[in-house]
């Protein structure tokens, strides 16, 4: 059944704005449309489309024979060739279709077992036009490893394992999260040693940790095998592959199915947006043509990431990629992805030396890059179509309109899109900022300006902030003193308690005011000592900077446990009160951005942006924020308005002596409201709020 054309008040429903660019908008969803019936009409549907791993790459039949087909239409001859039949050139031939489309069926042994011994090399090697010989690594490969003591290049291997090494899964997929509680992990940096961490130590230790602090969610990065450990994952080279590096796809699934066990959503960081232009061990010049899985010339080319640009109007990538998804989610359980490069994908000049403004006009028109578009959408809509579970997230920096809205309603189709400015406000009042300067107001506008009816993450800093180069939160707070006065055996220095109070704040008004969902990257959740480096020439490959120092956490004599602490029940409360998962509101907005919007949209009711006191006061999901941002002012009977009638009492105070507060707040003091107006509210409490200290206030009986 075709697919219904978008109707224009749909769009002027959405955004009224929107109205001079419903051409747009019905244009790429009119270019969605054609695929989607396209693929079902020739395909069978997404069922059958995002299969291709069972058709492509290499697959065992049910008599133990190896079906192995490869698209690599400018190759005249081809060959399977590998330690089953000792690199044999011409011994088992391959056959093309009318497609390109490369096939060998290799039969089982007498004996019935398979003729390819499990975890062996393979590669194909094929004749071009011209006659000379390339061999590559097949781009459907599930299983590849790196020896760097021999070379940086990787092997592809035959990954099937017997039955009884196989990882089998106990656990269901679980609900999809209302309120996402993200924790953004890399498996490789995750233990306190120095060398890479595995899938298993992950499981063992940090998992736990994950659970306890009360997040609901893990983001891991890096999984896609990727040739440079030091891109942080973002050189893909295998994209069926995970990588080796940190155990066999086996200790991956384990992973994935311990997460689920502890009722913990796993996202995959996957990596759509552009891929490594290696050629002995990626798919960049797979047949020996540029322009096989991405477009040929400059266009094919990303600069600044020195990396190679899909083709996503192409039938064969557009099976490759819509696969590639389901396959992570059908073999390792994975339950949504968090697509990295989203703003590079859908413009032409990909965000470099582009600021945008916020006009509608920079969304659309001729730096649009509709093909992109058009793949994310086709990408959302038939996973949300394949899995109810499916949660996706955009790494987008430029605030395309309808990005998180349905695609039957014109909208690209996500879950979520990541709010890539607060890290980056966080970042420039730390550097250049001293705290009687801080403007409430832009605090505010920059935590709340999102768009209303999408959903966005709010984050204080993720990997991108913890990257050599920059510095963490906790370092701008504390810097060299992290590694002196971090001990409750020395003195509480002004910057340590200057330090650990701004963490805790900074957190928390991110957490409860700038978003849907939170994610937090870790070991910054207890204020991570350093920063993160990997292993390069720079750095003499060293590992004393790609790792996490649980150690120091670890220590009771040390203060990062006062951060964890708070970390933990700042999510707890979270979680039982459902802040992130509360309606929304509308709130004035003062900002002129010539974006066209009038009005701020925000699941929070801001009362109170008192810049002379730096006191900042709303409410959200029923509970009373009350920020002492001043560095030194202390305020009794600070009265402070609220919607609700009633009693009150203190269920959260950064001030507390577990998290390395000074007890200045006595939290069975009960607060009665007064019916007066106050602040917009229609009754005010008076409360007591030392200098750097946050509260939150809750209803008795609730």
């Amino acid at each position: 059944m075709p697919t219904q054309p978008l109707h224009p008040q749909a769009i002027v429903d959405i955004d009224p704005y929107l109205k001079p660019h419903i051409a747009a908008i019905i244009q790429r969803h009119n270019s969605f449309r054609r695929w989607k019936d396209t693929i079902e009409k020739h395909e069978g549907g997404y069922e059958s489309f995002t299969k291709g791993y069972l058709r492509y790459g290499l697959n065992v039949g049910p008599k133990n024979e190896v079906i192995y087909r490869e698209w690599a239409p400018n190759a005249i001859e081809a060959y399977l060739i590998g330690e089953f039949n000792s690199w044999n050139r011409s011994s088992h031939p391959m056959t093309k279709n009318d497609f390109g489309v490369w096939e060998i069926v290799v039969p089982p042994l007498p004996s019935g077992r398979c003729a390819i011994p499990h975890d062996t090399k393979i590669k194909i090697s094929m004749i071009l036009p011209d006659k000379t010989r390339i061999e590559r690594i097949p781009a459907w490969i599930k299983r590849v490893t790196q020896d760097l003591d021999v070379s940086p290049v990787y092997d592809a291997r035959f990954w099937n394992p017997p039955a009884s090494e196989k990882y089998t899964f106990k656990y269901p997929h679980p609900p999809k999260p209302a309120d996402l509680r993200i924790y953004e992990a890399h498996v490789g940096i995750s233990t306190s040693e120095q060398r890479v961490g595995t899938y298993k130590e992950f499981t063992k230790n940090v998992l736990p940790r994950i659970k306890d602090l009360n997040y609901n969610a893990i983001q891991l990065m890096a999984v896609m095998e990727h040739a440079y450990y030091a891109s942080f994952g973002y050189q893909v080279t295998s994209f069926f592959a995970a990588t080796s590096r940190c155990g066999t796809p086996e200790d991956l699934k384990e992973l994935v199915d311990t997460a689920h066990s502890l009722g913990l959503t796993v996202l995959l960081d996957i990596v759509h947006s552009h891929a490594c232009k290696n050629v002995l061990d990626g798919i960049n010049e797979f047949d020996g043509t540029d322009h096989l899985y991405f477009h040929e010339g400059g266009r094919g080319r990303h600069d600044l990431w020195d990396s190679r640009l899909f083709n996503y109007c192409h039938h064969e990538v557009l099976r490759f990629l819509l696969s590639n998804l389901r396959f992570w989610v059908e073999e390792y359980h994975f339950d949504g992805f968090r697509f990295d490069g989203v703003t590079s994908m859908m413009y032409k000049h990909h965000g470099m030396g582009t600021g945008f403004s916020g006009g509608y006009h920079e969304y659309f028109g001729d730096s649009a890059d509709e093909e992109a578009i058009v793949y994310l959408m086709l990408a959302n809509d038939s996973m949300h179509a394949l899995y109810p579970f499916m949660t996706t997230i955009a790494e987008d920096v430029s605030g395309m309109p309808l990005l998180c809205k349905p695609v039957r309603v014109g909208g690209i189709g996500f879950d979520f899109r990541l709010s890539m400015a607060i890290p980056d406000m966080w970042i420039k009042l730390l550097k250049h900022k001293k705290d009687d300067e801080w403007d409430i107001g832009n605090i505010v506008h920059t935590l709340t300006n999102r768009r209303h009816g999408e959903k966005s993450i709010a984050y204080a800093e993720s990997h991108d902030q913890a990257l050599v180069g920059d510095k963490t939160l906790a370092f701008w707070l504390m810097d060299k003193e992290m590694y002196t006065n971090m001990s409750d055996l020395t003195p509480m220095t002004p910057i340590i308690a200057r330090g650990i109070a701004l963490h805790k704040m900074i957190r928390l008004v991110t957490h409860a005011l700038g978003g849907e969902g939170y994610l937090n990257f870790e070991g910054n959740e207890f204020g991570h000592p350093e920063w993160l480096d990997f292993p390069r020439e720079g750095n003499g490959n060293s590992f004393q900077y790609a790792r996490r120092q649980w150690n120091v956490l670890d220590d009771d004599l040390l203060r990062y446990k006062y951060l964890n602490n708070f970390d933990r029940e700042m999510n707890r409360l979270a979680g039982q009160y459902g802040w992130l998962d509360s309606p929304q509101v509308r709130i004035a907005d003062t900002t002129d951005n010539n974006s066209g919007s009038q009005e701020v949209f925000s699941q929070a009711y801001v009362s109170l942006k008192n810049e002379l006191d730096k006191v900042l006061v709303f409410e959200r999901a029923g509970l009373l924020f009350v920020f002492n941002f001043h560095p030194t002012n202390s305020y009794t009977d600070y009265r402070v308005g609220v919607e609700e009638a009633g009693e009150y009492s203190i269920v959260l105070s950064s001030d507390e002596k577990r998290f390395g507060g000074f007890d200045n707040i006595s939290l069975s003091s009960r607060f009665h409201t007064t019916p007066m107006e106050w602040n917009g509210r229609k009754n005010w409490i008076q409360v007591y709020i030392p200098s750097r200290t946050c509260i939150v206030l809750g209803k008795v009986g609730k």
